[in-house]
């Protein structure tokens, strides 16, 4: 015997992974992440007796319920799991897997389309970070089909809105955890910095590297990821994480010039494996950090002027642009992040677990 929980299997940015409306799962949350282990497959490289796809990006699970905050329309729970661990890691958040939660609670019923377009207010519970998403709606119905365009999505799909409310200092204690922009970790100049995603950021060129080298060669050179390694646990401790030895944040972030007419290019490890793009709330951060005199993108980002600035992060996969809003009486802060992604329904149904695992609700 087996235990179906119904499930809508869906792409939000470049990002894909189940999502469950919390009801439908375990209200224990060791229990929870035995069925959501059970659900990818984990822990399997290939996580092939699962829905995992063998990857951090589609290694990841979306959990909705409506909110009972004031304000609030919709709760989000992110959780990442790993092809090849057994851990269940509900402390960062997912930008891109965002972008999917209210396609998902308008196709499960759980909230109404309100027009044309439908503007839902969500909370992640991972950060207590807020936003405001919007997607097209016509007749009542998600649109997916569309002429936005992401880079590392192939075609085009209908737009979705994001504008984040207040994401300083999301998991660390502020923006910057270290209370410096920038800081030296072993002769090495980084910047640590929280805009959404902990991230460590440094240049490449101090690490004897270019920053344009493809995620295979980045994945291949155990000696750079040896030293980053090594630096992620000793920022996690400067910016109050504690030991992050089986954690996924802080994210590090090699940084370059641009090569492509961005803002500035990045390869970045989350936090073992090169990224094969760049997660929405990793680029937010990057692209705070950009607008930030001192930090150690100082005098390497191409920024626009003005208190509203466009920025293009680039990444192997090409570029995410970032819409920053400065505060006119302090240019140094910056007040709101906008940005644009796109999400997929891919299928829908009952994900089954062993009855070993879970036997389901009982009356």
């Amino acid at each position: 015997m087996q235990t179906p929980i119904p499930c809508l299997f869906m792409r939000g940015g470049t990002s894909r992974g189940p999502f469950f409306l919390e009801s439908d799962l375990p209200a224990d949350t060791a229990l929870r992440d035995r069925v959501l282990l059970a659900v990818m497959g984990s822990p399997d490289r290939r996580q092939i007796d699962g829905m995992g796809g063998a990857h951090p990006l589609t290694s990841k699970v979306g959990i909705v319920r409506k909110s009972a905050a004031p304000g609030v329309d919709l709760d989000f729970l992110f959780a990442q799991l790993q092809p090849d661990k057994d851990t269940v890691d509900t402390t960062p958040n997912c930008g891109n897997m965002l972008a999917a939660v209210v396609p998902f609670a308008l196709e499960r019923g759980i909230v109404a389309a309100q027009g044309e377009t439908t503007t839902l207010r969500v909370l992640t519970l991972n950060t207590d970070m807020q936003c405001d998403i919007t997607v097209r709606t016509p007749g009542g119905r998600v649109a997916y089909e569309g002429d936005a365009r992401i880079d590392g999505v192939p075609g085009t799909s209908s737009p979705i809105t994001i504008n984040f409310l207040d994401t300083a200092g999301s998991v660390c204690s502020g923006l910057l955890p270290t209370g410096n922009v920038r800081d030296d970790m072993d002769g090495l100049a980084v910047t640590c910095i929280d805009n959404g995603m902990p991230m460590v950021l440094f240049r490449a060129a101090d690490m004897g590297r270019t920053g344009s080298e493809s995620v295979e060669q980045m994945n291949a050179d155990t000696a750079l990821k040896t030293r980053i390694e090594a630096l992620r646990l000793k920022a996690g401790h400067r910016m109050g994480l504690g030991d992050v030895t089986d954690k996924n944040y802080p994210k590090m972030c090699l940084i370059a010039p641009p090569l492509a007419g961005g803002a500035i290019g990045t390869r970045c490890f989350i936090p073992h494996v090169c990224h094969d793009s760049i997660g929405v709330l990793a680029a937010v951060t990057v692209a705070t950090a950009c607008a930030l005199d001192g930090s150690v993108a100082d005098g390497i980002a191409v920024m626009p002027e003005g208190l509203v600035k466009t920025v293009a992060v680039e990444h192997p996969s090409g570029e995410f642009s970032v819409e920053l809003g400065l505060d006119p009486a302090n240019p140094q802060a910056v007040t709101r992040a906008a940005l644009l992604r796109t999400a997929r329904l891919l299928m829908r149904g009952e994900v089954m677990v062993p009855a070993s695992v879970w036997e389901g609700h009982r009356a």
